[in-house]
Protein backbone atom coordinates (compact mmCIF):
# COMPACT_ATOMS: atom_id res chain seq x y z
CA UNK A 1 0.00 0.00 0.00
CA UNK A 2 1.18 3.52 -0.67
CA UNK A 3 2.72 5.36 2.25
CA UNK A 4 2.47 2.11 4.22
CA UNK A 5 -1.16 2.76 5.05
CA UNK A 6 -3.34 -0.26 5.77
CA UNK A 7 -6.68 -0.51 3.94
CA UNK A 8 -9.73 0.08 6.09
CA UNK A 9 -13.41 0.78 5.66
CA UNK A 10 -14.34 4.37 4.92
CA UNK A 11 -17.85 5.75 5.24
CA UNK A 12 -18.24 8.61 2.77
CA UNK A 13 -21.27 10.90 2.47
CA UNK A 14 -21.74 12.69 -0.86
CA UNK A 15 -24.33 15.39 -1.59
CA UNK A 16 -25.09 15.55 -5.31
CA UNK A 17 -27.50 17.17 -7.72
CA UNK A 18 -30.42 14.81 -8.30
CA UNK A 19 -29.74 14.27 -12.00
CA UNK A 20 -29.46 11.39 -14.45
CA UNK A 21 -26.04 9.71 -14.57
CA UNK A 22 -24.58 11.21 -11.36
CA UNK A 23 -24.58 7.88 -9.51
CA UNK A 24 -22.60 6.11 -12.24
CA UNK A 25 -20.02 8.90 -12.39
CA UNK A 26 -19.47 8.82 -8.63
CA UNK A 27 -19.24 5.03 -8.51
CA UNK A 28 -16.92 5.08 -11.53
CA UNK A 29 -14.28 7.06 -9.66
CA UNK A 30 -13.90 4.22 -7.17
CA UNK A 31 -14.09 1.33 -9.63
CA UNK A 32 -11.54 3.00 -11.92
CA UNK A 33 -9.02 2.70 -9.09
CA UNK A 34 -9.87 -0.92 -8.38
CA UNK A 35 -11.85 -0.35 -5.19
CA UNK A 36 -15.14 -2.14 -4.71
CA UNK A 37 -18.02 -0.23 -3.12
CA UNK A 38 -19.13 -2.53 -0.30
CA UNK A 39 -22.46 -0.75 0.17
CA UNK A 40 -24.22 2.21 -1.39
CA UNK A 41 -27.40 3.98 -0.25
CA UNK A 42 -28.97 6.87 -2.14
CA UNK A 43 -32.02 8.98 -1.40
CA UNK A 44 -33.47 12.46 -1.64
CA UNK A 45 -32.75 15.04 1.03
CA UNK A 46 -35.13 17.73 2.28
CA UNK A 47 -34.50 19.40 -1.07
CA UNK A 48 -35.85 17.07 -3.82
CA UNK A 49 -33.23 18.43 -6.26
CA UNK A 50 -30.43 17.13 -4.01
CA UNK A 51 -29.62 13.50 -3.19
CA UNK A 52 -27.34 12.09 -0.52
CA UNK A 53 -25.18 9.04 -1.13
CA UNK A 54 -23.60 7.01 1.64
CA UNK A 55 -20.78 4.81 0.38
CA UNK A 56 -18.75 2.22 2.28
CA UNK A 57 -15.41 1.55 0.58
CA UNK A 58 -12.34 -0.32 1.79
CA UNK A 59 -9.05 1.27 0.81
CA UNK A 60 -5.86 2.89 2.02
CA UNK A 61 -5.78 6.51 3.17
CA UNK A 62 -3.83 7.81 0.18
CA UNK A 63 -6.16 6.45 -2.51
CA UNK A 64 -9.33 7.41 -0.63
CA UNK A 65 -7.99 10.95 -0.27
CA UNK A 66 -7.30 11.14 -4.01
CA UNK A 67 -10.76 9.81 -4.87
CA UNK A 68 -12.40 12.40 -2.58
CA UNK A 69 -10.44 15.17 -4.31
CA UNK A 70 -11.66 13.87 -7.69
CA UNK A 71 -15.25 13.74 -6.39
CA UNK A 72 -15.02 17.43 -5.48
CA UNK A 73 -14.20 18.18 -9.12
CA UNK A 74 -17.38 16.58 -10.47
CA UNK A 75 -19.78 19.34 -11.48
CA UNK A 76 -22.82 17.62 -9.95
CA UNK A 77 -21.16 17.03 -6.57
CA UNK A 78 -22.06 19.59 -3.90
CA UNK A 79 -20.19 18.27 -0.85
CA UNK A 80 -18.09 15.23 0.13
CA UNK A 81 -17.52 14.18 3.75
CA UNK A 82 -15.43 11.26 5.00
CA UNK A 83 -17.26 10.32 8.21
CA UNK A 84 -14.83 7.54 9.12
CA UNK A 85 -12.87 9.45 11.75
CA UNK A 86 -15.69 11.82 12.74
CA UNK A 87 -18.22 11.21 15.47
CA UNK A 88 -21.27 9.91 13.63
CA UNK A 89 -24.34 7.71 13.85
CA UNK A 90 -24.77 4.86 11.38
CA UNK A 91 -27.59 2.41 10.78
CA UNK A 92 -28.41 -0.45 8.45
CA UNK A 93 -31.63 -2.39 7.94
CA UNK A 94 -32.05 -6.03 6.98
CA UNK A 95 -34.97 -8.22 6.01
CA UNK A 96 -34.25 -11.88 6.71
CA UNK A 97 -36.48 -14.84 5.89
CA UNK A 98 -35.70 -17.73 8.20
CA UNK A 99 -37.03 -21.29 8.49
CA UNK A 100 -39.47 -21.40 11.39
CA UNK A 101 -40.35 -24.96 12.25
CA UNK A 102 -42.81 -25.19 15.17
CA UNK A 103 -40.16 -26.53 17.55
CA UNK A 104 -37.90 -23.49 16.99
CA UNK A 105 -40.40 -20.64 16.65
CA UNK A 106 -40.19 -19.59 20.30
CA UNK A 107 -36.40 -19.42 20.14
CA UNK A 108 -36.46 -17.35 16.93
CA UNK A 109 -38.93 -14.93 18.52
CA UNK A 110 -36.70 -14.69 21.59
CA UNK A 111 -33.70 -13.75 19.42
CA UNK A 112 -35.85 -11.18 17.61
CA UNK A 113 -36.92 -9.69 20.94
CA UNK A 114 -33.34 -9.41 22.20
CA UNK A 115 -32.30 -7.49 19.07
CA UNK A 116 -35.55 -5.49 18.93
CA UNK A 117 -36.31 -6.97 15.52
CA UNK A 118 -39.86 -7.09 14.18
CA UNK A 119 -41.70 -9.97 12.57
CA UNK A 120 -43.07 -8.47 9.36
CA UNK A 121 -44.37 -11.64 7.69
CA UNK A 122 -45.37 -15.14 8.82
CA UNK A 123 -46.06 -18.30 6.83
CA UNK A 124 -46.57 -21.88 8.10
CA UNK A 125 -42.85 -22.52 7.51
CA UNK A 126 -41.06 -19.17 7.74
CA UNK A 127 -40.67 -15.91 9.64
CA UNK A 128 -39.52 -12.73 7.94
CA UNK A 129 -37.76 -10.41 10.38
CA UNK A 130 -36.84 -6.74 10.08
CA UNK A 131 -33.84 -5.55 12.10
CA UNK A 132 -32.14 -2.16 12.27
CA UNK A 133 -28.83 -1.23 13.85
CA UNK A 134 -25.15 -0.72 13.30
CA UNK A 135 -23.09 -3.23 11.35
CA UNK A 136 -22.07 -5.32 14.36
CA UNK A 137 -25.66 -5.71 15.56
CA UNK A 138 -26.90 -6.70 12.10
CA UNK A 139 -24.10 -9.24 11.71
CA UNK A 140 -24.80 -10.68 15.16
CA UNK A 141 -28.49 -11.39 14.53
CA UNK A 142 -27.66 -12.96 11.15
CA UNK A 143 -25.17 -15.33 12.78
CA UNK A 144 -27.67 -16.33 15.47
CA UNK A 145 -30.38 -17.02 12.88
CA UNK A 146 -28.08 -18.91 10.50
CA UNK A 147 -28.39 -22.31 12.28
CA UNK A 148 -32.17 -22.27 11.75
CA UNK A 149 -31.70 -21.89 8.00
CA UNK A 150 -31.82 -18.49 6.31
CA UNK A 151 -33.75 -18.65 3.05
CA UNK A 152 -33.22 -15.06 1.93
CA UNK A 153 -31.43 -11.97 3.19
CA UNK A 154 -31.69 -8.36 2.02
CA UNK A 155 -29.53 -5.51 3.38
CA UNK A 156 -30.07 -1.83 2.70
CA UNK A 157 -26.46 -0.80 3.10
CA UNK A 158 -25.23 1.72 5.62
CA UNK A 159 -26.62 5.22 6.11
CA UNK A 160 -24.71 7.63 8.34
CA UNK A 161 -24.94 11.16 9.69
CA UNK A 162 -22.51 13.26 11.72
CA UNK A 163 -23.31 13.85 15.36
CA UNK A 164 -24.21 17.33 16.59
CA UNK A 165 -24.09 20.39 14.39
CA UNK A 166 -21.45 22.66 12.91
CA UNK A 167 -23.89 25.57 12.88
CA UNK A 168 -24.38 27.68 15.96
CA UNK A 169 -27.89 27.03 17.33
CA UNK A 170 -30.36 29.83 16.71
CA UNK A 171 -33.47 30.86 18.57
CA UNK A 172 -36.80 29.53 17.38
CA UNK A 173 -37.84 32.98 16.21
CA UNK A 174 -34.77 33.23 13.98
CA UNK A 175 -35.36 29.77 12.50
CA UNK A 176 -38.85 30.86 11.51
CA UNK A 177 -37.53 34.10 10.02
CA UNK A 178 -39.03 36.20 12.77
CA UNK A 179 -36.04 37.47 14.71
CA UNK A 180 -37.32 39.21 17.79
CA UNK A 181 -36.49 42.91 17.84
CA UNK A 182 -35.34 44.38 21.16
CA UNK A 183 -38.18 46.14 22.93
CA UNK A 184 -37.41 49.84 23.42
CA UNK A 185 -37.38 50.87 27.07
CA UNK A 186 -38.98 53.97 28.41
CA UNK A 187 -36.84 56.61 30.20
CA UNK A 188 -38.67 55.72 33.42
CA UNK A 189 -37.67 52.05 33.10
CA UNK A 190 -34.03 52.99 32.52
CA UNK A 191 -34.04 55.17 35.65
CA UNK A 192 -35.60 52.34 37.67
CA UNK A 193 -32.89 49.88 36.55
CA UNK A 194 -30.13 52.35 37.42
CA UNK A 195 -31.66 52.82 40.87
CA UNK A 196 -31.51 49.09 41.66
CA UNK A 197 -28.11 48.50 40.02
CA UNK A 198 -29.15 46.49 36.90
CA UNK A 199 -28.21 49.08 34.29
CA UNK A 200 -24.63 48.92 32.98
Amino acid sequence: MQNGAEPKKHTIAVLVENRFGVLSRVAGLFSARGYNIESLSVGETLDPTVSRMTLVVRGDEFVIEQVIKQLHKLIDVIKVTDLTDESHVEREMILVKVNAEPAYRAEILRIADIFRAKVVDVTPLTYTLEATGDESKVNAIVELLRPFGIQELVRTGKVAIARGTKIRPRKAEEKLGRAKEPTPRSPEAVQDQKAIGFED
